[in-house]
């Protein structure tokens, strides 16, 4: 039987950090490729401005997802989450020992 736990670490892991992947490689490509637009357009001041756009919103892009990446494992760091659920104890747990008096 899967807890909840298990559950969302395993979605975690299956989907969310493959997409976490995959989007700070597309904003790196969009860089990479206003950096290209930029060196490719040296006469064209339109499509150089274009160039320069592309490399902000990309840096943006990519300083977001890092420093978003960083806030997140440190408040796990910080606030560990218990997800496991609690009971209370029942009466076979009682930490009290019963006292025996027959000793004599």
């Amino acid at each position: 039987m899967t807890t909840f736990k298990q559950l969302v670490e395993k979605i975690i892991e299956s989907v969310f950090n493959p997409l976490v992947g995959l989007i700070l490689a597309a904003a790196l490509v969009y860089f990479l490729w206003g950096v290209f637009k930029y060196i490719q357009s040296a006469g064209d001041e339109t499509k150089r401005k274009e160039g320069v756009n592309m490399m902000t919103y990309g840096i943006i892009a990519l300083f977001v997802m890092v420093a978003v990446w960083g806030l997140v494992n440190v408040l796990k760091k910080t606030f560990p989450l218990d997800l496991t659920p609690t009971r209370p104890p029942s009466l076979d747990e009682s930490p009290i020992e019963p006292i025996d008096d027959r000793d004599g």
